[in-house]
């Protein structure tokens, strides 16, 4: 039963997505399709469903590979466990922390010489500083 219903729901999909190109709005999803839906078999539905699940699949195991580098970069906390928007909120914050490093004064130019200990000691800074502002956001709630 399930699987004499799909078809229908792909084929109204379908039919809503060429109404709305037809109206002149631009649709970027649209890659030359000869056939209209209603004249596609099921096989060929059935086949088209199957080559986006590969391409969602390697669409989302890109972004997890993104994210995981992402991590791997950004200072943390042993007990952190961040989701994905947290690790860009994190990434944000950490862009900001160096660019307030950059701009002060304070650097020891020592620092830049070896590349690994002044690493350690910006995760080691920023991990202050995220502290502080932890604890500064809580205590302000």
């Amino acid at each position: 039963e399930e699987l004499e219903r799909q078809p229908k729901r792909f084929g109204r999909k379908r039919r809503y997505s060429k109404k709305s190109s037809e109206d002149g709005s631009p649709n970027p999803g649209k890659r030359g399709k000869k056939s209209s839906p209603s004249s596609q078999s099921y096989e060929e539905l059935q086949s088209q469903r199957i080559l986006a699940n590969v391409r969602e699949r390697q669409r989302t195991q890109s972004l997890n590979e993104a994210f995981a580098a992402l991590r791997k970069i950004i200072p943390t906390l042993p007990s952190d466990k961040l989701s994905k928007i947290q690790t860009l909120k994190l990434a944000a914050r950490y862009i900001d922390f160096l660019y307030q490093v950059l701009q002060s004064d304070e650097m020891d130019s020592k620092m830049t010489s070896c590349s690994y200990v002044a690493h350690e000691r910006l995760s080691y800074a920023f991990s202050v500083w995220r502290m502080e502002g932890a604890w500064s956001m809580s205590a302000s709630h």
